[in-house]
C-alpha cells in the first residue's frame, strides 16, 4: 500500500507522515520524502543554483520516484537519493529503502504528477494557514538547511508563494482526506493510521 501525503511548505506533512509511521509501526512502514529527488544542480555555478525554482514540478525527478515505488511494490529495494540542501546538489550516497507493507511518500508536489497520484492508494492533504506555514519554513531552512533569513524571505516571495498558488493548492482536489490545522491534528492522524492498518488487515485476510 502506498500513501501520499501532500500539502504546502511548512504545513506539517512530515509531522503527519512520521506520526503515521509510528502508529502503523516502523517494521511495517517506510517513509520516502519527495525532496530527496531534487535534480542535481552540481553542473551550475552556486549563484545560479540559489536562484533555481525548487517549487516547480520540473525541479524534481518524479519519474525516478515512480520507478522506485514500482520496485518496492514488486518486492525489490530502492536506492533513494540523498540531497544536500545547503549546496543544492545530490550527494554520491543513497539510502536503501526495503519493501514494507506500507510506503509513505510526502512532499508538496506529490499530487501534481499524475504518475505519482496513480500509484497512491490513499492521498492525504495536510492544510494549514499561510502565515504558520511560512514561519515553520523560515525556522526549518535556517536551522536545518543553512539559509539566511533574507534568502528564505526572498525565495518565498519570488517562487514559493507563486508555485503554491499555481500547483500545490489546486492539487488538494485529488486528496481522499484533508487534515486541517496542520500536522498536529492528532485525531485526524489517528483516523488515517487506523484506516491504513484496516486496509493492511483486509489485504492479509484476502491473501490468507
Amino acid at each position: 500500500m502506498v500513501v501520499g501525503v501532500a500539502g504546502g511548505t511548512g504545513s506539517g506533512k512530515t509531522t503527519v507522515a512520521d506520526a503515521s509511521l509510528e502508529r502503523v509501526g516502523r517494521e511495517r512502514a517506510a517513509l520516502i520524502p519527495h525532496d530527496a529527488y531534487y535534480r542535481d544542480l552540481s553542473h551550475l555555478p552556486f549563484e545560479e543554483r540559489v536562484q533555481f525554482n525548487f517549487d516547480h514540478p520540473d525541479a524534481l525527478e518524479s519519474e525516478l520516484l515512480a520507478a522506485h515505488l514500482d520496485a518496492l511494490c514488486a518486492g525489490q529495494p530502492a536506492a533513494v537519493p540523498v540531497y544536500d540542501f545547503a549546496t543544492h546538489t545530490r550527494t554520491k550516497e543513497t539510502r536503501r529503502v526495503d519493501p514494507k507493507p506500507v510506503i509513505l511518500v510526502e512532499g508538496i508536489l506529490v499530487f501534481v504528477e499524475k504518475a505519482l497520484r496513480d500509484r497512491f492508494d490513499i492521498k492525504v492533504y495536510v492544510d494549514a494557514d499561510a502565515d504558520l506555514r511560512f514561519i515553520r519554513r523560515l525556522q526549518r531552512d535556517i536551522a536545518e538547511r543553512g539559509r539566511t533569513m533574507e534568502s528564505v524571505i526572498a525565495q518565498y516571495l519570488s517562487t514559493v508563494r507563486l508555485m503554491h498558488l499555481e500547483f500545490v493548492e489546486p492539487s488538494k482536489r485529488y486528496a481522499d482526506v484533508i487534515i486541517p490545522r496542520g500536522g498536529f491534528n492528532e485525531v485526524a492522524v489517528d483516523m488515517v493510521a487506523t484506516r491504513v492498518m484496516a486496509m493492511i488487515e483486509n489485504i492479509n485476510e484476502c491473501e490468507a
